[in-house]
């Protein structure tokens, strides 16, 4: 019976065991699913937040449950996460707690429109539709904004590479520059982006440059200027101050005034500086040396001269004294050194430096470039025939080259005439030598025919049979010339060129003679024969440039009866044209067409037969002159250098075009070739430099490094000649 009841004890222990310890693992497991989830809810709109091992997608869950948010989690998001809060969180600081988490484990909350709450990585962030806030945003801790900053005193370029080293760059943080709008683009957390703002306007505080205007009383303000901007300029070899340091200075003439602009320290050195300076002559007169970088000398004088007497005409100067007195004032120019030598008072040494500033400045330059095309075309055919009988007579036309009579007169001429008849040949004493003989014949004169025929062109042909003779003649020409020349010219704003490519042919213009002919005499001028061209252009306001022009074309045609004969083409003309613009200045047209018919009547009308009492000839002839300009404004040395490059690498490139085909009768080699644009030109060494350069060599050959009976060679000579063999 007592073991029966130790049994039933024992079962009924182990049963109870069983359920305490089903009750204790129920109780563990609370325990743990209260840890894992807890949000310990104190009091309506509190938190208490404790996660331990959880899962970032229940995290979320649990937030977006208690905070009644949708929230749409990225697939990308995964981890665990462990945090606990001792203290009891309002509502807006518990949703700041679950950004400051997201943001530790590398993710991010973007709020969208419709109480949605997107969770991505946190470099997902910067190009998702986060909001744009301004300074009035009261948007704080963890939660992913943009924001743009306006920077009025630096520059947005050299401030970001700052900002980027305290920025998230490989994170959600982001920070871009605009410079046309010099303003600054910010995208990160919101604590990160109010910590660069208030970067930004500490650095743009100190970066503010207010501006002061001096009023000059005595000195020059463009005088002033250049002797503190010489202060500032750093010393050779030393660095420079930093550039925040260094004030900008910049004269005002027209109220004789200074305007200094930057840091307040610096601004106010050079504004105590100025104020030192400008302090009253203790004389009343005052003489200065301008040296002129552009302009004459002796042109100014006549003009300063001018506007100094204007001056003096207005009013008179008052001294120190309080006494009124004319101002004195005298205008020389030193023509060595192209410097005028002013002596006058400040006033108005002020007022004449202001005009010599505006007088002496670089002129523009126009480059004029024309283009002469003449086309002259000619075209003729002739055709005749001229017959004649001996006892009938002749036909003759003399629209032709050669006429018949002319022809049968140098015929009849050209025949050889046979030695006349001798009965005998006597002596002295009238006694026989020689029984009868003829004498030698006598050769024709050929001069007629070749007189007559000299003029002829073409086909000629003559028949002659018993009593008749005939010439026929056929002709046909065909002329065409091309002329074409590109003159350019490079002139100053108003200052007149002139260019010209052609010879000076003399002409006859008079001649005197004795009853003797013992003295005579003639006078010969020569007359310039080619293409010229004389332009003056002058600048306008803008991009426009007036040419006042003389162009001609002329050419020697021949000879005439007293003297020679010149053609010549001549425009004169002034046109308005843009720079770089091509105008055409004129075109002259010359067309003459001509139809020469010689017949004999009523047989020269005949059909066909007809030709045969007829000459015809026909000729045609058309002449085009077309001249264009096209003007070019240079008004800096870039734009010179360029334009001459060009046309120096023409000129060379047609020669290395003519060195490659090569000439049939000579060596290549022989062609010359300009040198590339801007190589520097190899000079021979000096003498003493020869010497020391054979002294070496003295020494290196008793060495045994040079072999006897070297010597030395010009570098630069060989390395000048190996270029142009090469080139």
């Amino acid at each position: 019976m007592g073991a029966t009841l130790n049994v039933f004890v024992v079962k009924q222990l182990t049963h109870k065991f069983k359920q305490l310890k089903q009750l204790c693992v129920i109780l563990i497991t609370a325990l743990t699913f209260s840890g894992i989830f807890a949000v310990g809810q104190a009091s309506a709109g509190q938190y208490s937040p404790s996660f331990k091992n959880t899962d970032i997608v229940e995290f979320v869950t649990i937030v977006g449950k208690n905070l009644k948010k949708t929230m749409i989690v990225d697939p990308n998001v995964r981890g665990k996460v462990n945090v606990r809060s001792y203290d009891v969180l309002t509502e807006e600081q518990y949703y700041q707690f679950f950004l400051n988490v997201l943001e530790v484990y590398g993710f991010a909350a973007v709020k969208m429109n419709n109480n949605i709450i997107k969770i991505i990585r946190n470099k997902d962030a910067k190009t998702s539709s986060i909001p744009v806030v301004g300074s009035n945003s009261g948007i704080v801790g963890d939660e992913m904004v943009t924001r743009i900053v306006e920077v009025k005193n630096v520059t947005v370029r050299e401030l970001v590479p700052l900002l980027r080293q305290l920025s998230d760059q490989a994170g959600g943080g982001n920070v871009t520059n605009y410079d046309p709008a010099n303003v600054i683009m910010l995208t990160g957390t919101a604590a990160t982006v109010n910590r660069l703002v208030k970067i930004i306007e500490r650095v743009d505080r100190a970066g503010d440059q207010d501006v002061e205007i001096i009023k000059l009383h005595y000195a020059s303000a463009g005088e002033m200027v250049r002797i503190i901007e010489a202060m500032n300029k750093p010393s050779g070899g030393k660095a420079g101050q930093p550039r925040f340091l260094i004030p900008k200075i910049v004269a005002d003439d027209r109220s004789n005034s200074v305007i200094v602009s930057g840091e307040v320290k610096a601004r106010e050195r050079v504004i105590r500086l100025v104020k030192r300076l400008d302090s009253e002559l203790e004389t009343s007169g005052n003489t200065r040396v301008y040296y002129l970088k552009y302009s004459k000398a002796e042109d100014l004088v006549k003009v300063l001269n001018g506007v100094s007497k204007t001056i003096a005409s207005e009013g008179t100067t008052k001294s120190k004294s309080g006494k009124k007195s004319k101002a004195e004032t005298s205008i020389e120019a030193h023509e060595p050194t192209n410097a005028l030598v002013i002596t006058a008072q400040p006033d108005m040494l002020r007022s004449l430096e202001a005009v010599i500033r505006q007088l002496d400045v670089r002129r523009a330059q126009v480059l004029i470039e024309a283009i002469i095309v003449e086309v002259y075309e000619t075209d003729g055919v002739s055709l005749g025939v001229q017959w004649g009988n001996e006892n009938f007579g002749f036909t003759q036309f003399t629209n032709g080259p050669a006429t018949i009579t002319s022809v049968a007169a140098g015929v009849k001429a050209a025949e050889t005439t046979q030695g006349e008849f001798v009965p005998a040949l006597l002596n002295d004493n009238n006694d026989v030598i020689q029984e009868g003989y003829y004498k030698a014949d006598t050769e024709g004169d050929f001069s007629l025919i070749g007189a007559a025929l000299g003029s002829t062109s073409g086909l000629v042909m003559g028949i002659a049979t018993g009593d008749w003779a005939a010439i026929i003649q056929a002709v046909s020409t065909d002329t065409n010339s091309n002329v074409l020349a590109t003159p350019s010219i490079t002139t100053l704003d108003n200052e007149e060129a002139y260019f010209i490519v052609g010879q000076e042919v003399p002409i006859i213009t008079g001649s005197t003679s004795s009853s003797t002919n013992s003295n005579p005499f003639q006078t010969v001028e020569r007359q310039e024969v080619g293409i010229k061209l004389r332009v003056t252009p002058q600048i306008n306001e803008g991009n426009a440039v007036q040419l006042t022009i003389e162009q001609e074309t002329s050419s020697v045609s021949g000879n005439t009866g007293v003297d020679i004969s010149i053609n010549k083409r001549e425009i004169k003309t002034t046109v308005m044209a843009e720079s770089g613009a091509t105008v055409v200045l004129g075109g002259l047209i010359d067309e003459d067409v001509q139809e020469s018919v010689q017949k004999v009547p009523l047989l020269g009308d005949i059909p066909f037969i007809g030709h045969l009492f007829k000459s015809t000839s026909n000729s045609t002839r058309k002449r085009n002159l077309m001249v264009f300009l096209r003007a070019t404004i240079i008004r800096d040395a870039n734009l010179m250098n360029e334009i001459s490059e060009s046309k120096y690498n023409y000129i060379r490139a047609d020669q290395i075009r003519k060195q490659e085909e090569g000439l049939s009768l000579m060596s290549n080699k022989k062609l010359p070739i300009l040198p590339e644009w801007n190589d520097e030109l190899a000079l021979p060494p000096s003498f003493n430099d020869y010497q020391k350069k054979v002294q070496q060599d003295k020494l290196q050959q008793e060495k045994g490094y040079l072999p006897q009976g070297y010597l030395p060679q010009d570098k630069s000579a060989e390395e000048g000649s190996s270029k142009e063999n090469n080139d």
